[in-house]
């Protein structure tokens, strides 16, 4: 195994805080709480946060380090297809992608959220509808993210849990690198 430094601690602090407040505001704090307000403003900043980071942080923070193209994403699928282990050493293709999706899911739930504390839109069903809407695909994509880390971690031999906690990824000696 070859040990790799890759996740700084400002990625994986907001990755657990993201994973922690969400679960909280999804299934622990009552929704008509001041609570559940302040953690929806919390997650906003995290990820206003993280947005910046993106273009200011270490090379795997970057968003120009993963944000993929099609035929890096067709690569990746023909790998899961044929069984094909290369490792990624920061986010996979398809991992980049639910990055962005989980990102503006909860920017939108944030913001639908934000809507419905205001006169213009209190009261208001398709703010709502919206905002529960984006809680239910946000909840679906969270156990498809899950499910993709199980299999990757299982399929490339990297336990990618635990490169979130400590930041440093271990390969395979006989595993491929992707860059």
């Amino acid at each position: 195994m070859t040990t790799h430094k890759i996740w700084d601690p400002f990625v994986r602090l907001f990755y657990w805080s993201l994973v922690g407040l969400f679960a909280a505001n999804a299934l622990i704090v009552d929704d008509d709480s001041w609570i559940h307000e302040w953690v929806g403003y919390v997650l906003a900043a995290l990820i206003v946060l993280r947005i910046a980071w993106g273009f200011i942080g270490p090379r795997y923070a970057r968003f120009a380090s993963f944000l993929p193209g099609a035929q890096a994403v067709t690569e990746q699928v023909g790998d899961i297809a044929t069984r094909r282990r290369r490792t990624h050493l920061g986010h996979s293709p398809l991992g980049a992608l639910m990055i962005l999706a989980l990102l503006m899911g909860i920017l939108g739930i944030c913001a639908s959220g934000y809507m419905m504390t205001t006169d213009a839109f209190w009261g208001i069903e398709w703010v709502e509808d919206v905002h529960e809407t984006l809680v239910t695909v946000a909840e679906i994509l969270i156990l498809l993210h899950v499910a993709a880390v199980i299999l990757e971690s299982h399929r490339t031999g990297i336990n990618l849990p635990w490169a979130m906690i400590t930041g440093t990824k271990r390969t395979p000696d006989d595993t491929r690198l992707v860059e």
